[in-house]
């Protein structure tokens, strides 16, 4: 398994302009390493002492992306570091990552995680939520979050029509949010869908960002 074979396939069938998260749970440090010196940058975890233990062992410029369901007594040990919070899915989250960032003075980029698949083991917000959640950022005036996009995981199916009606339904909370909240903010950009199972189909429908692990290290022992 070339990993950096891997990844400059990947790059030649994505458009330049999407970016590939390296999801990296579960994966060693060495293997890590490898991707890193293929030029790659963005890594994805999903646990925070598995990303904290990572961070400590790896090259300073990774840039580190936390993609799974974080519990609040977690954040201030990756605040530091942490590049985008990709699943913001509370307004209990949103309050303490703001706190703990305005306490060593930086603005984290995060992305709203909406629940977009059939299945009920999956986090995330439904759109109502989410505008609450942006309303009271913004009456709090939380100014150390800085909500960048969307993130979503599709149902784990071989239907690819399914896939594809749930990716849609991301866009379209993605057209309403900024529609409505971030018609004049430029960072306000990201749509998050898409992995190793169903990467091509997502940037067909827009996905600016998609987070690959088995694609990119192989599958898991």
């Amino acid at each position: 398994m070339n990993i950096a074979e891997n990844i400059e396939n990947l790059r030649k069938e994505i458009p330049k302009a999407v970016k590939i998260v390296a999801v990296s749970k579960t994966r060693s440090v060495d293997d890590i390493l490898e991707a890193y010196r293929a030029g790659h940058l963005i890594f994805g975890e999903n646990k925070a002492q598995e990303l904290i233990y990572k961070q400590a062992l790896l090259p300073s410029d990774i840039e580190w992306h936390f993609i799974g369901h974080l519990q609040s007594n977690k954040v201030k040990q990756i605040i530091p570091f942490v590049s985008l919070m990709q699943s913001l899915d509370s307004i209990k989250l949103l309050r303490t990552i703001n706190k703990e960032a305005q306490l060593i003075n930086r603005t984290i980029k995060c992305l709203l995680q909406f629940h977009i698949a059939t299945e009920e083991t999956k986090f995330g917000l439904d759109l109502h939520e989410a505008e609450t959640l942006i309303q009271e950022m913004r009456n709090e005036g939380m100014e150390n979050v800085n909500i960048r996009g969307v993130m979503g995981m599709a149902t784990y199916t071989d239907d690819q029509g399914v896939i594809r009606s749930e990716f849609q339904t991301l866009r379209s909370y993605f057209s309403i949010l900024k529609k409505d909240f971030f018609a004049d903010d430029t960072e306000f950009s990201e749509l998050s869908f898409g992995m190793s199972g169903d990467y091509l189909l997502a940037v067909q429908e827009g996905s600016t960002m998609i987070r690959i692990g088995t694609a990119i290290f192989g599958e898991r022992n």
